[in-house]
C-alpha cells in the first residue's frame, strides 16, 4: 500500500529561485486585478445611477417650509402650501395643539404676503387667536404682529410684537416684526435700537437682510448692500436666497445702476419663479433701458399673479409714459380693484390710493387720505406722499413741511430717495426758492436718472427752465438784525 502511495504521488516541482517565485506571483495578482475590474465595470454599468451614500435624503416640502417659517425666513410658495395643507389636517384630530395653530396662521400670513391675496388674512387671525386661547406663547404674539405688519397696520403690529418680547425677550424672531413696525410708525431710533438687540441675539442670513433694511433708511447705503451679499451667499434654500438678491436688485435700483439691478432681479426669479417682487422690479429696470416691450411683460406676469396696486400703478404709469392713455386707465381700474380686495381682507392701501389720486385722480382725495394714515402711522414714505399730494392740491407751504420731514435725517429722513428729492425740489421751485430747488432736483437725477421716465423728464425740464442760479440768495437782515440761515 505504501509503494502505491508513493507511486501515485505527483513529482516535486524543481526548486523556483526566489526572484522566480516574485515574478510569478506578481503576474498572477496582475491578471486577477484585470479580471476583477473587468467584471466590476459590468456590474456596475448594469445598476442604476444611485447619489452618494453621504448626502441626506431632501426633506419634505412641508418641512422645509416649517424651518423656514419658525425661522422668519422666505420660503417658497409650493412649500408654504403643502406646509398649510399638512398643518389644517393635523388640527382637525388635535385642534388643542397650540403650536400647530401658531404656524399655521404664521404659513397663512407668508401664503397671503407672497400672493397678495387678502383672504388668507382673515384665516391667519383666527388660527393665531385660537393659538392664544390654548397657551398665550411668543410664537402666535409674533404672527399676530407679523399679520399686523402684513397688513399695513403698524400700531398693532407694535402692540403685539412688544407683548411678544416682554413674554419671551430672547426669541430672536420676534425682533424682525418689531423693527417693520417701528419703521412704518416712522420711530427710526426705536428700530436701529431693536436692530441692536436682534445682532446681540442671532447672526446669519435672515439678521444680515433685516440690518440691510435699517441702513438702507439710514442711508448707508454700502453697508446695506454688504449684508445683503453676505445674506445671499449664506442662504440654505433657493426661495430664501432669491428675496435676498431681489432686495439687492431694489438697491442697485435706487442707486441708478440700471445693469446690476436687473441681474440681481432676473437671478432671483430664476431661483424662485414665484418671486413676484422681482418680476416688478425687472420691468422697472427695463424700462430705464428702453426695453419697454419687455418692462410691459415683466409688470403684467408680476400682477398676474401677485396682484399688488402697487405694480398697478407702476404699470398705468409706464403706459402714459409711452402715450397709451387706454391702457393706462384700464391698469388703474385694476388698482382700484385690488385696493378694494386688499380692504376686504383688513389690509390698508392708502398709501398707494394717495400716491395714486395725487396723480392721476383727485388730489383733495389724496389729501384727505393721506392726512388719516399720517395721523395713523407717520412713516417717511406717508410724509412724502402727503407733501407730494399737498403740492398737487396748490397747498405748496405746507407741502414743503412734510417733503422736508421725508428728506431730513433728523426725522429719520436719510434714506437717499430720488423722487423724495424730486418732490421737493419741485415745490420748492414752485415757492420761488430757486436755489435749493435745482439742488434737490440735480440730487434726484444723480441719485437714479431714470427712477421715473416721466418724472426725470420732468426734472430735467425744470433744471432747464431754472437755468443758472446762485447757490444761495443775498443775506437779508430780519427786524432784530439776524440773519437767516439758508435752508440746506
Amino acid at each position: 500500500m505504501e509503494n502505491q502511495a508513493t507511486q501515485n504521488r505527483p513529482k516535486e516541482l524543481p526548486q523556483e529561485r526566489p526572484e522566480e517565485r516574485r515574478a510569478r506571483l506578481h503576474g498572477r495578482v496582475v491578471i486577477a486585478a484585470l479580471a476583477g475590474c473587468a467584471v466590476l465595470g459590468t456590474v456596475l454599468m448594469l445598476l442604476p445611477a444611485e447619489p452618494p451614500a453621504a448626502r441626506a435624503p431632501a426633506p419634505a416640502p412641508g418641512a422645509q417650509a416649517l424651518t423656514a417659517v419658525t425661522a422668519g425666513v422666505p420660503a417658497a410658495l409650493p412649500d408654504l402650501a403643502a406646509l398649510i395643507g399638512e398643518r389644517e389636517s393635523h388640527l382637525r384630530g388635535h385642534p388643542g395643539d397650540a403650536e400647530s395653530w401658531a404656524v399655521l396662521g404664521t404659513a397663512y400670513v407668508e401664503q397671503g404676503r407672497r400672493t397678495a391675496d387678502t383672504a388668507f388674512y382673515p384665516k391667519a387671525e383666527d388660527a393665531l387667536r385660537t393659538s392664544l386661547k390654548v397657551r398665550r406663547s411668543a410664537g402666535a404674539l409674533g404672527g399676530l404682529a407679523a399679520l399686523a405688519n402684513a397688513r399695513r397696520d403698524f400700531g398693532a403690529a407694535r402692540t403685539w410684537a412688544e407683548a411678544a418680547r416682554r413674554l419671551e425677550p430672547k426669541r430672536w424672531t420676534t425682533y424682525p416684526a418689531l423693527i417693520d413696525a417701528y419703521t412704518g410708525l416712522g420711530d427710526y431710533k426705536a428700530a436701529h435700537r431693536t436692530l441692536e438687540r436682534l445682532l446681540e441675539l442671532r447672526s446669519g442670513p435672515a439678521v444680515m437682510a433685516r440690518a440691510a433694511a435699517v441702513y438702507r433708511d439710514r442711508g448707508w447705503r454700502e453697508d446695506a448692500a454688504a449684508q445683503l451679499s453676505d445674506a445671499a451667499a449664506g442662504a440654505r434654500a433657493p426661495a430664501e436666497r432669491a428675496a435676498y438678491l431681489e432686495r439687492a436688485g431694489q438697491l442697485a435700483w435706487e442707486r441708478g445702476d440700471r445693469e446690476n439691478a436687473l441681474r440681481y432681479f432676473q437671478e432671483a426669479v430664476r431661483l424662485d419663479p414665484d418671486q413676484r417682487a422681482a418680476q416688478a422690479g425687472q420691468g422697472r429696470a427695463l424700462a430705464a433701458l428702453g426695453r419697454t416691450t419687455e418692462a410691459l411683460n415683466a409688470y403684467r406676469m408680476a400682477f398676474a399673479k401677485q396682484p399688488l396696486p402697487q405694480y398697478a400703478l407702476e404699470l398705468g404709469e409706464l403706459y402714459e409714459s409711452l402715450g397709451l392713455g387706454q391702457a393706462a386707465r384700464v391698469q388703474y381700474d385694476l388698482l382700484r380693484a385690488a385696493a378694494e380686495r386688499a380692504a376686504a381682507g383688513g389690509a390698508d392701501e392708502e398709501l398707494v390710493l394717495g400716491q395714486f389720486e395725487a396723480d392721476h385722480g383727485e388730489p383733495a382725495a389724496a389729501v384727505r387720505r393721506l392726512r388719516a394714515e399720517w395721523r395713523r402711522q407717520p412713516g417717511i414714505a406717508v410724509a412724502d406722499a402727503l407733501g407730494w399730494a399737498l403740492h398737487r392740491a396748490g397747498a405748496d407751504q405746507e407741502a414743503l413741511r412734510y417733503a422736508r420731514i421725508a428728506t431730513d435725517k433728523a426725522h429719520g429722513g436719510g434714506v437717499r430717495s430720488a423722487p423724495y428729492a424730486y418732490h421737493l425740489g419741485m415745490i420748492e421751485r414752485e415757492l420761488g426758492q430757486y436755489a435749493p430747488a435745482r439742488r434737490h432736483l440735480e440730487e434726484a437725477l444723480r441719485i437714479n436718472p431714470w427712477f421715473s421716465l416721466s418724472r426725470a423728464r420732468a426734472a430735467r425740464e425744470a433744471l432747464a427752465a431754472l437755468g443758472d442760479v446762485p447757490d444761495e440768495g443775498v443775506p437779508v437782515m430780519d427786524a432784530k438784525g439776524v440773519t437767516p440761515r439758508p435752508y440746506r
